[in-house]
């Protein structure tokens, strides 16, 4: 199967400072949510502008459905939409006369069933004659979804859609972008929100100073979340691990004093209940135990950590 997006050997250099985004080859599904992950100024930005052609890479190419970024543009750019991360709209144009507008940009023929079910599903309806100046921050950012929805694209990338607005219209967006994945829609979508790459999201990929570390299911990403570490906080401290215990689980701290034990929560038993019988049986006398699990963000953290070398 043709993928949806189509990201061959791509990279990108300005003119001044290191590479903003290193070489990425990633291909994209037809129908599935991808969701990019990463600090700020990590290339997300960078990598969306490339794929709707906004960007030029300094190598490789982009295929939006077969189609070059580059030599067949309005092919490419028609089959997309962008909702960007600034405001960026006509202030005293209408909702409705500003997202009909797009819709024409894209040279599709006036549809007002169309534009009208877009405002519904944003909750923009009841706006469509208020100008855009006299919106709310949460609004306007409802008006440029409604924008890039407007040509009907079969390819949605979302950066940072629902940084600083409120909860309700997160919520909405959520339901909008399955809805649109139900109707055969490719979303990519970039966040700052672990918990909005862990509801949406069928694969994760996470980038980090402009190189892409990590593509994963979400399933598999789901199945690293079982793990749980065991600390054990120990009455006198040790020198070594005494022998016979499982080593490669288990983990001294510097200072002797703490066991680190990890294992999966979701395998058949923890083997909590035979580390504890060894460790009686070697003399270790415990003083505090505590459970805790790791979870999407440590991943992430953990992934996109940056190792600063000393000043």
């Amino acid at each position: 199967m043709q993928p949806a997006i189509s990201i061959q050997t791509v990279s990108k250099t300005y003119k001044s400072g290191p590479p903003a985004l290193k070489t990425v080859d990633l291909d994209i599904r037809p129908g599935e949510i991808f969701a990019l992950l990463g600090p700020n100024g990590a290339g997300k930005t960078t990598l969306i502008g490339i794929c709707c052609g906004t960007v030029r890479a300094s190598t490789g190419r982009v295929l939006v459905e077969g189609h070059d970024v580059v030599r067949d543009y309005k092919a490419a750019r028609r089959r997309v939409g962008l909702v960007p991360q600034e405001l960026h709209t006509d202030s005293f144009e209408s909702v409705w006369a500003t997202v009909s507008f797009s819709r024409g940009l894209f040279g599709h023929a006036p549809n007002p069933a169309h534009i009208e079910r877009v405002l519904r599903d944003l909750s923009l309806w009841e706006k469509r004659d208020a100008k855009i100046i006299t919106l709310s921050g949460g609004m306007k950012r409802r008006v440029l979804i409604a924008k890039a929805l407007a040509h009907e694209p079969r390819v949605l990338f979302l950066d940072e859609p629902t940084a600083g607005v409120d909860v309700e219209l997160r919520r909405d967006m959520w339901v909008l972008v399955r809805r649109l994945r139900e109707q055969g829609v490719t979303i990519v979508l970039t966040t700052h929100y672990i918990e909005e790459a862990e509801e949406m999201a069928d694969r994760i990929g996470v980038i980090n100073r402009g190189e892409l570390v990590l593509v994963e299911e979400k399933a598999e990403l789901m199945r690293r979340l079982g793990k749980k570490r065991l600390t054990i906080d120990l009455d006198a401290p040790l020198a070594a691990l005494p022998d016979g215990l499982p080593a490669e689980q288990l983990a001294l701290s510097e200072d002797g004093r703490r066991l680190t034990y990890s294992f999966d929560a979701k395998a058949g038993g923890s083997g909590i209940g035979t580390l504890m019988e060894r460790l009686r049986a070697a003399g270790v006398r415990i003083a505090d135990l505590n459970t805790e699990q790791s979870t999407l963000e440590d991943i992430f953290v953990e992934l996109v950590h940056d190792e600063r070398p000393a000043a």
